[in-house]
């Protein structure tokens, strides 16, 4: 005689209460457009130094901070733990490492730094519940260390993407070969029109992986 035991029903229900908490702990591309997130002047020039210095792989996430002339004042990069995508674990992991690397702004009325976030991923450029969940965690991470949230970019084989902006480059993608710091890639004579020019130049340079 064989003896079974039926599905929990509690267990179903607790199941889809945390689905329904970690789709709650994410963004829709129209929800991050209209959170009034600032643009960045110079995204490939951004893109370039933190692929430069960090050199990210997929499923690598690097978080950096820019002063108000958009100059690099400190980041960070680690390797995102394979657990279903949710914004609060994403947002735990950013701030330990911001926490790190920098410190916290929260003694000032308004923020005077601002915080972005390049991950790499494989698959395109289209948005995915992985990138609502890591524009959600950003936004909160930001938020508890008195930082300006900025932009959220993705780093694919097709190349780069600020999310939400529409704005891209074919260089630097997850697939290429990091060019040395101060140079500028003759890849970059591939870059769509979409992206924007300038210059932004580091101040200081702090990876944790």
């Amino acid at each position: 005689m064989t003896f079974g035991f039926a599905p929990s029903s509690a267990a179903s229900i607790n199941s889809s209460s945390e689905s329904a908490s970690r789709l709650g702990r994410m963004l829709e591309p129209s929800e991050w457009a209209a959170a009034g997130i600032p643009l960045l002047r110079s995204p490939r020039e951004v893109v370039s130094g933190l692929h430069s210095r960090h050199r990210p792989t997929p499923s690598t996430a690097v978080v950096a901070v820019l002063d108000h002339e958009e100059r690099l004042t400190a980041s960070a990069s680690f390797a995102r733990r394979p657990i279903p995508a949710d914004g609060w674990e994403f947002r735990n992991a950013l701030l330990a490492h911001l926490r790190r690397v920098i410190p916290h702004d929260l003694r000032r009325r308004t923020p005077v730094r601002t915080a972005v976030l390049l991950y790499c991923r494989d698959g395109d450029e289209r948005w995915t519940e992985e990138d609502g969940a890591w524009m959600w965690g950003l936004r909160d991470a930001c938020t508890l260390h008195g930082l300006r949230c900025g932009a959220y970019i993705t780093l694919t084989r097709g190349g780069w993407q600020v999310l939400g902006e529409g704005r891209g480059g074919r260089y630097p993608g997850s697939g290429s070969r990091p060019a040395p710091l101060g140079e500028v890639p003759s890849e970059l004579g591939l870059l769509t029109p979409r992206t924007a020019g300038g210059a932004a130049e580091p101040l200081r340079r702090t990876a944790a992986r």
